[in-house]
């Protein structure tokens, strides 16, 4: 397959995946659409909450939409949960793949508000299917290593049998499985997308790459819950995108659930000492580990190498330092606004 003049519809796009996916996607020749409510750890949500470093993150969000208005991608602002609208505004795209990322993209966040989580992510992803279903586009559905639980063996592979802890996972896991319904049902193509421990650019997720950073260029303590031998499978920004790109363009993706991530991963004091080197003063305390956080480690990504010719490019060493300098960067600008 080829993504030239290709339209994709990403639900929910304007996030922190969804924005650096579009702007490859149309490097690639592709037409993105974007539909997103800026509600859910977006610009709209930032005026109604009490939000950490508030004004930074309104200044990166505000980044985001200025580089896509400047490679004139088409953002919609319009909530996916509304049946209605959201189906007339599918049916003027008539896109060729939908890849669905609406959702409360953090495990906190939906332990303590499951109804809003259960709201943006199933509601959601239930219109996006409906539409789907009826001209068997091609749906990415973006989940979750999350869906695993507590990690059984050395690493895991799609095989393995899920048992999420929490309801974010839990909420990843029954999507995953009402998208394969629509498959049995209606005959609806999918892939199913499993990342791991996120970094990069323009992210307002606070995920622990992104908390790490912040604090140290505030010349605050960083945190990390346990004793910092716990392992993630971390995995830059720019590696997550190349897999979802593959998916989009090889037909071998079609009903394949593929774990995206680096493969390969690392403990978290590894982490914070990157994030010591390039700031010597830090200092890193241990406090008490979250009871809902499985016990996680490395994905095996052997599947998506062999099917959709998968390499990741970013081991933690150069994706993370390439994601400091950039934070260094935006901070000066930032300051100096």
């Amino acid at each position: 397959m080829d993504i030239n003049n290709k339209k994709i519809l990403l639900v929910g796009g304007c996030g922190f995946i969804g924005h650096n996916l579009a702007l490859f996607l149309k490097e690639k020749k592709g037409i993105p659409y974007i539909l997103d409510s800026l509600s859910i750890n977006n610009l709209h949500a930032l005026n109604n909450e009490e939000v950490k470093n508030k004004e930074l993150y309104t200044s990166i969000l505000n980044n985001r939409i200025k580089l896509l208005k400047g490679k004139k991608i088409e953002l919609i602002i319009e909530d996916a949960r509304n049946y209605e609208k959201v189906l007339k505004i599918y049916d003027k795209i008539n896109p060729d793949i939908i890849i669905h990322l609406a959702a409360v993209s953090h495990a906190n966040k939906s332990n303590k508000d499951p109804h809003t989580t259960f709201d943006n992510s199933l509601r959601t992803l239930e219109n996006t299917l409906d539409y789907a279903r009826k001209g068997k586009k091609h749906v990415i559905y973006l989940s979750s290593s999350m869906v695993y639980g507590n990690f059984d063996g050395k690493d895991v592979d799609e095989e393995m049998k899920c048992n999420p802890i929490g309801v974010y996972g839990t909420l990843k896991l029954s999507g995953e499985n009402i998208v394969k319904t629509y498959s049995q049902v209606f005959d609806l193509p999918y892939t199913i997308i499993r990342p791991s421990a996120l970094y990069g650019e323009r992210c307002v997720s606070r995920r622990v790459g992104q908390i790490f950073i912040e604090n140290a260029i505030q010349n605050l303590d960083i945190d990390i819950n346990g004793s910092g031998e716990e392992k993630l499978d971390f995995t830059y920004i720019e590696d997550l995108i190349q897999g979802i790109y593959k998916a989009c363009i090889n037909v071998k993706s079609i009903n394949q659930t593929f774990n995206i991530t680096y493969g390969n991963s690392r403990k978290l004091s590894e982490l914070a000492n990157l994030v010591k080197k390039e700031f010597p003063q830090i200092k890193i305390n241990y406090v008490g580990r979250d009871k809902f956080m499985p016990e996680r480690g490395t994905l095996n990504i052997n599947k998506a190498k062999e099917l959709i010719d998968y390499k990741p490019q970013f081991n933690l060493d150069l994706g993370y330092i390439k994601y400091i300098k950039w934070y260094k960067d935006f901070w000066n600008d930032f300051k100096n606004e």
